[in-house]
C-alpha cells in the first residue's frame, strides 16, 4: 500500500493536528517505509508456525493468591511507636482552635 502525502494530511486533519510541510514530507517518508516493512512480513511463509504472544518463554514470578491468616491487632500494633488503646498514636494533622 503506498501512502501519499494527502493522506498524511487528511489523517491529521481528523486528529486535529496542525503539520507543518516538512512534517507531512517526513511522516510520508516513515510511514511509506512502515507499510513496505509490514507488505515484506505479509510476504512471508507463515505456515505451521504457531502463533505467539511473546518471542521467549514467560512464566509469573508471582506467588500463588492464596487465603492465609491474618495479623492480629496486638501482632500489628506491637512495633508502634505510640498507640492510644487499639490504635496508632500520631501526631495531630489538623488543628482545632
Amino acid at each position: 500500500m503506498k501512502i501519499t502525502k494527502e493522506t498524511v494530511e487528511y489523517v491529521a486533519h481528523l486528529g486535529r493536528l496542525r503539520l507543518e510541510p516538512h512534517e507531512v514530507e517526513l511522516y510520508t517518508e516513515q510511514l511509506g517505509r512502515i507499510l513496505d516493512h509490514m507488505d515484506a512480513l505479509s510476504a512471508l511463509n507463515t505456515e505451521g508456525i504457531e502463533p505467539t504472544s511473546h518471542a521467549i518463554p514467560v512464566s509469573c514470578v508471582l506467588r500463588e493468591d492464596a487465603g492465609r491468616e491474618s495479623l492480629t491487632m496486638e501482632g500489628s500494633l506491637q512495633n508502634a511507636p505510640e498507640r492510644k488503646g487499639n490504635f496508632f498514636k500520631v501526631p495531630p494533622i489538623i488543628e482545632v482552635d
